[in-house]
């Protein structure tokens, strides 16, 4: 082979690699941006996030690579820290009959019984306004004589309680405070099983603390016993302890779209389950306790069951959504509006009811002399049907508080096992007193109300409803005859004068 042959053959196999080589740097490029471009689009598919008032789509990215730190500095400046305290009431003085103690000290002599100490509780609070409301759970400050407020600032001020409402443990508190720090509230309706949220609040003595987690379920029914309870809530695995009790329940706008509420734990503290009130109840109870002073509860009147495979299997039905009605209530807005025995309902206003904590939000959302388009599954077809909903006294006007200051009185239902332990269908427990009414009369703290004026009591409702009716009434003896049981089983009678002062 010659020189120029062999200078020819070493040129072109050089343009072949090097056109070679160009080609695969170019199809490496071009493979890389389209990766790159690839799990760019995946990082950003998740949940949308507000940002300097745009929305910008936020990834379901590992949490270290999550920023909450403007959302977490904003948000703990909205919760506060609440002691309630509760003075236990000073026994009467019992006149000692023991010889020997009149032996040295003459008869007639009284000793007071020991003092007992006030019990104190802690939890958290939400700052819902610039002029001092707060929401918190009922249990932070049901029976107390004094509530103490603490701002993530240090500064301490006096609450007084606005309302409550033990069916879905919130309660409202007012400070006489104004530009203070709030946090507003969103959509819980539009939180996302997996969506990232914060728990804010004071769990064990601990201020201004702040966990994360995701919102594992929602419509959640943790079964806690209690009759007339609304039970759907947020169920997270941010770590809540005691003291977490009232605090926020925060998304990644920094909205409060929760009350954290309780825990699911056989140890007393957090393992993996916390559970919130949904801020489109919380709203619904705020606003009702604001304007009237107890909450507006509208009633479907129905006894329902949830749909199982068993259900099912047992009605002969193909489909397992829905909750099944069991009974319809005489005089109740179900059975007015022609909801039968048997119907499924499988949406409430458009929106699907899968489970019975998804119905009982639904309604509870409402007051009573709404009307709610109930869809129903009958004999195999939907159905359309309009219902106006009433109250727990049959009619659609407006509930009054009861003048519980007057009565000196706190009231909660019983549990479920409650009652099967004392052997009963109905009744209410006397959770306090205070000076009043039942304390003049000698009603005591435990007391079970079954029975006033020939009437058995289910709920507070319905003591609050007789009260009504008889300042109502013209009668000048303005008296609740009153019978009932006390823990230890003994049966108990008292006639509470109304009209006393």
């Amino acid at each position: 082979m010659n020189m120029g042959s062999f200078q020819k053959k070493l040129l072109s196999f050089a343009a072949v690699a090097f056109v070679s080589s160009t080609i695969s740097v170019g199809a490496y490029a071009l493979i890389s941006n389209e990766s790159s471009s690839r799990m760019t689009d995946m990082d950003i598919i998740g949940t949308e996030q507000r940002v300097a008032g745009d929305f910008v789509r936020v990834s379901n990215m590992a949490p270290q690579t999550m920023d909450f730190t403007q959302i977490a500095e904003k948000s703990v400046n909205a919760v506060v820290s609440i002691k309630s305290t509760i003075t236990p009431k000073q026994t009467s003085r019992s006149r000692i009959q023991d010889p020997f103690f009149e032996f040295f000290f003459g008869p007639g002599r009284e000793m007071p019984t020991p003092q007992q100490q006030p019990r104190i509780g802690t939890g958290s609070g939400v700052i819902i306004s610039s002029d001092g409301y707060i929401i918190t759970n009922n249990h932070v400050i049901e029976g107390a004589d004094k509530i103490d407020i603490t701002l993530n600032d240090k500064r301490a001020f006096n609450a007084k309680v606005i309302g409550s409402d033990p069916s879905t443990d919130l309660a409202l508190l007012k400070i006489e405070a104004k530009d203070l720090p709030m946090m507003k509230f969103g959509n819980s309706d539009l939180l996302k099983v997996g969506e990232w949220v914060l728990a804010v609040g004071n769990p064990m003595g601990l201020t201004s603390t702040v966990t994360s987690g995701i919102v594992s379920a929602k419509g959640r029914s943790i079964g806690t016993g209690k009759s007339m309870s609304i039970e759907s809530y947020i169920q997270t695995d941010a770590a809540v302890n005691p003291g977490n009790s009232g605090g926020a329940l925060v998304n990644t706008n920094g909205e409060l779209v929760g009350i954290n509420t309780m825990i699911v734990s056989q140890t007393g503290s957090y393992i993996g389950y916390s559970f919130a009130v949904p801020s489109n109840i919380a709203i619904k109870i705020v606003s009702d306790l604001k304007k009237y002073g107890c909450v507006q509860r509208a009633m479907l009147g129905v006894t329902i069951r949830e749909m199982t495979a068993e259900l099912a299997e047992e009605k002969d039905i193909d489909f397992v959504a829905g909750v099944y009605i069991v009974g319809v209530e005489e005089r109740g807005s179900a059975k007015e509006a022609g909801l039968k025995e048997g119907d499924i309902i499988v949406a409430v206003d458009g929106t699907g009811i899968a489970s019975v904590a998804r119905l009982q939000e639904e309604i509870s959302l409402h007051n009573p002399g709404d009307k709610v388009a109930i869809t129903v599954v009958r004999d195999g077809k939907r159905k359309n049907i309009d219902v106006v909903l009433k109250n727990l006294q049959g009619d659609t006007s407006i509930t009054k508080p009861t003048d519980f200051t007057s009565l000196g009185a706190a009231f909660s239902e019983l549990t479920d096992k409650q009652k099967e332990s004392y052997g009963i269908s109905a009744g209410v427990e006397v959770t306090a007193t205070k000076e009043g009414k039942f304390q003049r009369a000698g009603i005591r703290k435990g007391f079970i109300i079954l029975n006033i004026n020939g009437e058995i009591i289910y709920s507070p409702d319905t003591i609050e409803r007789i009260y009504d009716d008889i300042q109502k009434s013209s009668s000048r003896d303005k008296v609740m005859f009153i019978t009932g049981i006390y823990p230890n089983g003994k049966s108990a009678y008292y006639a509470v004068d109304l009209a006393s002062e």
